[in-house]
C-alpha cells in the first residue's frame, strides 16, 4: 500500500539487494535554488534524464545548462537494478512549459501474479538508513517532526552534495516530475491563490490551508534532526537547515515526499516510509487497485494484479484515502474511488438544559457530543440512517420523553412525525446551504472537466468538486424520500429551540 511520507539515507545503499527489475523509480524532488547565497557550496539544478527503454539524454531548462545529465536507469542497473518487466514511457501534456512526465508501463504482456520488477534494498530510501532506530524512535516522540519532514530535510541536503551524492540521478528525476501526478498536476500545497480558488466551496481548501500551516511547524522544528542527529548530518558541510533552506524551498521538498513516498507493510518502524525506485509518481496510483509494492526478504517487489498488454501503464493501490486527500497528496482525482466520503460534523446543543443527559445517551450508544459522520459514495442512504438516531436524540425537549430515552436500551428515540419532519428538513437544509457554497454548478464543473486545453489544476479542482457535488445531491435525494414516507408528508416541522448543529 501507498502513503506518503519520506526518509532517505545517507549516501549509500538503503535495503539490500533483488532481483527483478530493470527500470528506474522517480520520486519527484523539486528542490529549487537555496536561499542561503553566503554559502559556496550552491545547490545543484539537477537535471532529469529520461529513462525511456531507449533513454536519451535531456537537460532541465532551469539552471541546469551545460551541465551533463546522467542516465538513471543506467545509474540503477549498475547499482544492482535487475531486470524487469516494465519500461519508461513519456507522457504529453498541452503545457509545453514543463517537459512530459515520466510513469512505468509494461514492457511485455503480464498476467495477474506476475512479478513487474523488484527493486534491492540498496536502491530504497528508509529512514533506517538516515537515522537509525533510536534516533527515529526519539525524534518521533517529539510528536513535532514526521517521517515526511526528515526524509525532505536528507534529501534537500543530498541534492546540495550535486554530482558528489550517490543520489544524484534519482534526484534528477524527481526534479523532472516536478511533484506532479500522473494527471500533470502538483499538489494544491504549491498552487496560487489564483489556482487555489477552484477549490472554492469544497472543504479541501481548508485543508490545504491547515496541511501547510502543519508544514511550516515542521520546518521551524527542522533545526531539532540537525542537532539531535549531528553526526550523521556531519559530512555535509552546509548551514543548520532553517539558515540553509527557506520554508518555500522546504515546502516544495515536503510535497515532493509527500507524493513519492511508499508505505510498506510488515517492516520495523525506520523501515514502513520508503522511496522506492520505479514507485509512485512512475507508478500511477488508483484506488479500486489490490497490487502494492510488498518486501520479501531484501527487496520491494511489485506483483501485479491483472493482465496487461504491453505498453499498458501499471497502477498500484493508494489506500483507503478520499479525493480529496488524493489531490492534496499526489495531485489527482479518482472518478472511481469506493472510498470517497463526505464529512458531516455534527454536536449537541451545549445550550440545551438537558445537555448533560443527551451526552451520555450518545456515548452510551457509541455517539460523542461532537460526533463525525463520513458519507460514502454510493452509501448515502445508510449514512443519512445512521445519523438519524443522533439527530432524533438532540431534537427531544420534554422531560419525560427524555426519561424514556435514558431509561430505554438501543439508539431509538421515538419521535412525532412533526419532530421526524423537523429532523429530516435540517437535513435537507444542511444539504442544500453546502452546495450554495460552490461558486460554479455541476454542468458548469463537468464541461471543465471534459474540455482538455483547460489548465490541467482547473480539471482536476472541477472533478473534485463535481463528486463532492454528486455525493451531496445523492443525499438530498435520499432524505427527501424519507420525507415523502411519513405518513402524513405534508406536516409542518415542529419546532426545536435546541437542534443539533451541523457542519
Amino acid at each position: 500500500m501507498a502513503s506518503s511520507y519520506l526518509r532517505g539515507s545517507f549516501p549509500s545503499t538503503l535495503l539490500s539487494t533483488s532481483r527483478r527489475s530493470s527500470i528506474p523509480s522517480t520520486f519527484y524532488f523539486p528542490l529549487l535554488p537555496i536561499r542561503n547565497a553566503r554559502r559556496r557550496n550552491r545547490l545543484l539544478a539537477c537535471a532529469a534524464d529520461t529513462l525511456l527503454a531507449g533513454a536519451r539524454r535531456e537537460d532541465w531548462s532551469s539552471g541546469t545548462k551545460g551541465s551533463e545529465a546522467v542516465d538513471l536507469k543506467s545509474w540503477l542497473v549498475r547499482e544492482g537494478l535487475p531486470p524487469c518487466k516494465v519500461v519508461l514511457q513519456e507522457r504529453h501534456f498541452h503545457d509545453g512549459k514543463h517537459r512530459p512526465i515520466h510513469y512505468v508501463a509494461a514492457s511485455e504482456d503480464l498476467q495477474e501474479g506476475d512479478v513487474a520488477f523488484t527493486v534491492p534494498n540498496s536502491l530504497v530510501v528508509t529512514l533506517e538508513r538516515v537515522l537509525g532506530d533510536e534516533t527515529i524512535a526519539e525524534l518521533l516522540t517529539t510528536n513535532k517532526l514526521s517521517e515526511l519532514a526528515c526524509l525532505a530535510l536528507y534529501l534537500m541536503y543530498e541534492k546540495k552534495q550535486g554530482k558528489k551524492s550517490f543520489w544524484y540521478p534519482f534526484i534528477q528525476e524527481l526534479d523532472r516530475q516536478r511533484g506532479r501526478g500522473q494527471l500533470a498536476v502538483e499538489s494544491p500545497l504549491l498552487w496560487s491563490e489564483d489556482e487555489l480558488a477552484y477549490l472554492d466551496g469544497s472543504p479541501t481548501r481548508a485543508e490545504v490551508l491547515g496541511r501547510e500551516e502543519g508544514i511550516k511547524r515542521e520546518y521551524n522544528e527542522l533545526d531539532t534532526v540537525w542537532f539531535m542527529a549531528g553526526s550523521l548530518f556531519k559530512q555535509y558541510p552546509f548551514d543548520i537547515p532553517t539558515e540553509a533552506f527557506s520554508f518555500e524551498i522546504f515546502k516544495q521538498a515536503f510535497v515532493a515526499v509527500q507524493s513519492c513516498v511508499v508505505h510498506l507493510q510488515n517492516v520495523s518502524l525506520a523501515r514502513r516510509f520508503a522511496l522506492v525506485p520505479l514507485g509512485p509518481p512512475l507508478l500511477a496510483y488508483k484506488s479500486n487497485c489490490k497490487a502494492m509494492l510488498k518486501v520479501d526478504h531484501d527487496v520491494v517487489q511489485l506483483v501485479v494484479d491483472r493482465p496487461y498488454k504491453a505498453g499498458d501503464a501499471i497502477v498500484v493501490w493508494c489506500g483507503p484515502q478520499p479525493n480529496s486527500r488524493l489531490l492534496l497528496n499526489y495531485g489527482f482525482v479518482d472518478e472511481d474511488n469506493p472510498y470517497d466520503r463526505l464529512v458531516i460534523e455534527a454536536s449537541l446543543n451545549t445550550e440545551d438544559p438537558q445537555y448533560q443527559e443527551k451526552r451520555i445517551v450518545a456515548q452510551r450508544n457509541g455517539k460523542l457530543a461532537v460526533q463525525v459522520f463520513h458519507v460514502y459514495v454510493g452509501r448515502e442512504k445508510e449514512a443519512i440512517a445512521d445519523m438519524l438516531p443522533y439527530l432524533r436524540l438532540g431534537y427531544v425537549s420534554d422531560p419525560s420523553e427524555m426519561h424514556s430515552v435514558i431509561s430505554s436500551q438501543g439508539p431509538i428515540c421515538h419521535v412525532s412525525p412533526c419532530m421526524e419532519r423537523a429532523v429530516l428538513d435540517q437535513l435537507v437544509g444542511y444539504f442544500q446551504a453546502r452546495l450554495s457554497t460552490y461558486p460554479t454548478t455541476l454542468s458548469e464543473d463537468e464541461a471543465i472537466v471534459a474540455d482538455w486545453q483547460l489548465n490541467p489544476k482547473k480539471r482536476v479542482a472541477a472533478r473534485l468538486v463535481s463528486l463532492e457535488k454528486k455525493m451531496l445531491n445523492a443525499c438530498t435525494r435520499a432524505t427527501i424520500e424519507l420525507i415523502e414516507l411519513l405518513p402524513d408528508h405534508t406536516v409542518s416541522p415542529c419546532p426545536a429551540p435546541f437542534a443539533p448543529l451541523l457542519k
